[in-house]
């Protein structure tokens, strides 16, 4: 082989594949909301037997925009439009999710103000947040298993909305400022919000 037919050869082997476009969704546009329980993984297979979203949702071909962790519960958004996808999950739309936290500990000024400018975690700074100390959410369910509290601590209530979403962000958050997080819900995401579905319930919406 001369040298520029293994030139040639090589280019053909190991160039670059391009980008796989992503396809179009067959049929209609579809937009579910969820309230993830916990203790449930935000996708529909598991080789290992846990709980997914196949054991609570019937539908196929919709996916979920972004991720909810296993441990965490609340508002999880599936849908086959792929632009929306994006719109909720890609960092440069700094889309606003709502999260309802409870941590160990009292949080004083100090702790809220770091969480509001942000904090630099092992992956880098945080962006600006929101963060407030709330009552106990009105329309709060119990959690099954509930929460491990300790007596001898108090606990409280967080309202934390992030334009970002690094893993565990929140939790590693709260942690940051002497917090740690006991129970993670998140409440909205853009312009969907829990409403009143309850653990396990899902409803498809208008895809507008």
């Amino acid at each position: 082989m001369n040298p520029l037919s293994f030139k040639n050869h090589n280019v053909k082997r190991f160039s670059k594949r391009p980008a796989r476009a992503q396809s179009a969704p067959k049929g209609p546009l579809k937009v579910i909301l969820f309230n993830k329980p916990f203790d449930v993984l935000p996708q529909f297979t598991d080789e290992a037997g846990r709980a997914t979203l196949k054991d609570y949702i019937s539908l196929t071909d919709v996916y979920a925009a972004g991720r909810l962790d296993r441990d965490s519960e609340g508002l999880l958004v599936l849908t086959n439009d792929g632009k929306l996808q994006a719109a909720l999950t890609q960092p440069g739309k700094r889309t606003g999710k709502i999260y309802f936290v409870q941590v160990e500990g009292e949080p004083d000024e100090a702790a809220v103000k770091a969480l509001r400018e942000g904090v630099t975690l092992k992956d880098g700074p945080t962006l600006p947040a929101g963060a407030e100390i709330v009552p106990e959410p009105e329309w709060l369910w119990a959690r099954n298993p509930p929460i491990r509290e300790r007596k001898t601590i108090p606990t409280a209530w967080l309202k934390i909305t992030l334009y970002e979403g690094k893993n565990r962000q929140v939790r590693r958050m709260t942690a940051h400022v002497g917090l740690p997080t006991l129970r993670l819900i998140r409440y909205s995401m853009g312009n969907y919000t829990l409403g009143d579905l309850q653990p396990g319930q899902w409803k498809e919406i208008p895809h507008v």
